[in-house]
Order: C-alpha cells, then structure tokens, then sequence
C-alpha cells in the first residue's frame, strides 16, 4: 500500500484525499435536504435510518472521489485490485476504518441532537400546559367574584347592575381570546384591566379612582395573558373594600434595562410588614408566583409590600426578562 502512495505525486494525493472528502459530504449534506427527514434537527432521520444514511454518503463518496482522483492523475486504483491485491485490501481497510470513525462521530453528534430537541420539546409541552392550566384555574376565580357582586349589585341598584353585565360579556370575550395564546402585549393585557376596572367601578362607584401608565415603549412587550389581573383585584379587596371612602389604583409599567418592571399600587389599609415573594396567601397571588416560576424560572420576580409615601396602601412589583426565552450560552 505504502509503496503504491510513494509513486503518487502530492498534488495527486491532495486530489484524491479532497475529492473522497467533498463528494461525501456533498452526498450527505445536500442528499438530507433533499431525502431527509423534516422532523430530525439535522434532517437525517434517527437510529439506524440515520447510520444508513451516513455509511452510504460515505462508500458513495469514497468510489464516486476515487474515479474522480484517478481521472486527474491518469492511473487506476482500481487495477491495484489485480497488481497487489493485499495492497489494496490494506487502502480499503484503511479507508474503511477512517470512514467508520466519521459515521460513528457523526452518528452519536446527531443522537445527542435529536435526544436534546426531544428533552426541549416535552419540556416547552410540559410547560405550556401547567401554564393553561393555571389560567383555567384563575378565570373562574374572578368570574365567581364578579358575579356574587353582581347578585349583590341587582337587589340595590338594577340599572348599574345592567352595566356591570355589559361590561362583564365584554370582558369575558376579551378573556376567552387572550387565554388561547400563550403571551400577548401589554397593550392588551392593559385593555383588559381597564375593562375590569370598569366592572368595579360601577360596582363601587366614587369609592374607587383608577390610573393606568403605559409607556408606548412597553405597549408591545410580551406578558402572560391575565398576570396583572389578579394583582389588581386583590388591590381592590384586601386595599380599597376595607375602606370606607375607598382609594385609587394604580397599574404602571416601565424598563429597567433588560427588565419590564410592572407595577400594582393600591392607596387602601396597606400591609403592616414587607411580604417577601415567596410568602403571603391568597389564590390570585400564589397563581401569579407560579405562572412568573413556570414562564420565566428564576429571573421573575414578585413582591408585595407596603408603599413607601404618604398615601399608604400596597405596592406590588414584578419584574420580568424582556423575552420568556433565556439567552443562549
């Protein structure tokens, strides 16, 4: 063998090593698009369906190389065959070996990409329906508050109770589309609270003032649908209910570098001490912790605490990363 590559020049050794390499890897790597499976990150299918497809690209590329390399330089690896045949069972066995090596590499390569993508996958699926999960839990949270203040509502002032059941069919068709996506912007997630804070203002009437700041910087921002709601009401029936004139609530978004920082402030009894994330009760809160823990792991944050100036009340601020989706490494 080694005496059949000493005669060849080094121009044609350089041939014959490029031309095996690059009609291999024009087979396998065109040959995917073209024969591949779509489903496969690389396209090449999996398990044996993909060793196939290699070892073929290969043997292909090396025969298809060969003719090519001894086209160029004039002889024939092929008459090798009858000159010294354990010459060239020994450049075959070579060959072989080499291009055995290259299946295998890229065969485990592409097994550790497809097993990636299927752990990613069933881990987005597992996370999409904890999370519709938790908003079908919430929904009917509030509906069951709204309509036992309208029962109340319609004994003691039937026209308002009207207009709280107009606003409330608005209300819920807002809802039911915005529950069928995963984030929408925050323009809509503001559309709806106002929507909301019109449900109750016509419940409690000069009892409640509201204020509503969003930024057109933030307008766009992608939220969970129904994150800023449960934040509001709890505003309304631990703050403002206790009351007797009432208070005001006020919903603020703004950017804090890479963060979106969301604010519920509420002017009603306040907390007597700091409540750590993590701490407090109530369902609308804990729904909120657990939606911010399933979306964005550990860079969201929620806190509850009592508002620092004179007005008093609470204050509740999460922030979030610009987008749910980490940066890569």
């Amino acid at each position: 063998m080694w005496h059949f590559m000493e005669h060849r020049r080094l121009d044609e050794q350089l041939v014959n090593v490029h031309a095996i390499g690059v009609t291999s890897w024009l087979l396998i790597d065109v040959g995917r698009f073209f024969f591949g499976q779509p489903g496969s990150p690389d396209r090449m299918g999996h398990g044996w369906r993909k060793l196939l497809f290699l070892a073929f690209g290969i043997v292909t590329g090396y025969i298809a190389g060969t003719l090519v390399s001894d086209a160029y330089s004039g002889r024939s690896t092929w008459a090798l065959l009858r000159q010294a045949p354990d010459a060239f069972l020994s450049l075959a066995g070579l060959s072989l070996l080499i291009g055995s090596a290259i299946v295998y590499f890229f065969y485990t390569r592409g097994e550790l990409q497809y097993h990636r993508a299927q752990a990613e996958a069933a881990h987005r699926e597992a996370l999409e329906t904890q999370l519709k999960l938790l908003e079908s839990q919430l929904e009917p949270h509030m509906l069951f508050n709204t309509l036992a203040n309208l029962r109340a509502l319609i004994a003691l002032d039937p026209p308002r109770a009207q207009a709280m059941l107009d606003r409330m069919i608005a209300f819920l068709r807002a809802t039911l589309n915005a529950s069928r996506t995963e984030l929408h912007p925050l323009r809509l997630e503001f559309e709806r609270l106002a929507d909301y804070l019109e449900l109750m203002r016509i419940r409690m009437g000069d009892r409640l003032a509201t204020r509503l700041e969003l930024p057109p910087a933030c307008a766009g921002l992608p939220v969970p649908p129904l994150l800023l709601q449960p934040l509001v009401e709890n505003a309304i029936k631990h703050g403002l209910e206790p009351c007797v004139d009432g208070g005001r609530v006020e919903v603020s978004a703004a950017l804090d570098g890479d963060r979106l920082v969301l604010r519920v402030r509420d002017t009603g009894v306040g907390l007597p001490h700091p409540t750590p994330a993590a701490d407090g009760d109530g369902f609308g809160l804990d729904q909120v912790r657990r939606r911010l823990s399933t979306m964005y792991g550990g860079r969201a944050t929620l806190r509850l605490v009592p508002a620092d100036d004179a007005a008093g009340g609470t204050l509740a601020e999460i922030r979030l990363p610009l987008s749910p989706t980490p940066p890569e490494a």
